[in-house]
């Protein structure tokens, strides 16, 4: 099975590097389930309900997030209805919305599940993913072997060590929350493809997607402005994972695909 775990979507450019890129990966990677972290789709920072609904109808099949998933209120008055949307699933039993689901294809069967990390977040808290892990795992396994995490945190370390507690029990675990594309990805002699992060879709010329004088404004007055949004060369990022039937990952490719109709930094069409 071919699973293409798109980076995290930042803005309305990372929703157009969806719209413009998706189609060809999916023909040329011949991909069978898509997977993308939206945590900051709608303005840089949370989820909204239409982008939700417009990139779903896109082709992906799952729409994961991190700290932010509680950021936009049309998405949460609607989240327990849309089980293509995943919260972070070690949170507390009262959150709105799926933390985890199982998703049937022709193929085989799915489970995409999402973790947050205790790194700097200061909004929203988690129990511990190491702990949490193990029944969340045998629960999960009972339906389908294959199981992709999207472990959300700011701490490489913290990471690497997640990595290490999941290592055979899972087909693979994609960091995300930096919005920056790693290059450690491999798979273990266990058949866990791990990445500590997959990186973002939208403005590589950035600052995780925003506008880079904005952010060194922020920087200098303490005010904080997400708000601005660049276009400046566009890529969809991501991996893909090649999954075997048992729920082993026999590889991991990083992806990074240009996507035209992006603009330079005085907004002149690439």
């Amino acid at each position: 099975m071919k699973i293409l775990y798109i980076a995290e979507i930042v803005g309305k450019a990372g929703v157009f590097a969806v719209k413009q890129g998706l189609p060809e990966l999916k023909k040329r990677k011949r991909v069978d389930f898509v997977v993308a972290n939206a945590d900051g789709a709608t303005g840089g920072g949370g989820l909204g309900r239409n982008h939700a609904a417009y990139l779903h109808k896109l082709g992906v099949h799952t729409l994961t997030l991190g700290e932010c998933a509680f950021y936009k209120k049309d998405l949460v008055e609607n989240i327990d209805k849309m089980p293509y949307v995943l919260r972070p699933g070690n949170l507390n039993i009262e959150a709105p919305g799926y933390g985890s689901y199982i998703y049937k294809l022709d193929v085989a069967k799915i489970v995409v599940a999402v973790i947050i990390g205790q790194s700097g977040f200061s909004r929203m808290h988690g129990d511990n993913p190491a702990a949490r892990l193990p029944s969340l795992l045998e629960r999960l396994h009972k339906e389908t072997p294959i199981v992709i995490v999207d472990f959300h945190t700011g701490a490489t370390a913290e990471k690497r060590a997640f990595f290490a507690v999941a290592d055979g029990l899972c087909a693979a675990v994609i960091g995300s929350h930096t919005r920056v594309q790693t290059a450690d990805e491999a798979v273990s002699p266990k058949g866990t493809a791990v990445i500590t992060d997959a990186g973002r879709t939208g403005s590589v010329d950035s600052v995780g997607g925003a506008d880079a004088q904005t952010c060194i404004q922020e920087y200098l007055t303490g005010i904080p402005d997400w708000t601005k949004e660049t276009w400046a060369r566009l890529e969809l990022q991501g991996v893909l994972l090649d999954v075997d039937k048992n729920g082993k990952a026999l590889s991991i490719e990083r992806v990074r695909l240009p996507i035209a109709g992006g603009r330079d930094h005085e907004g002149q069409n690439l």
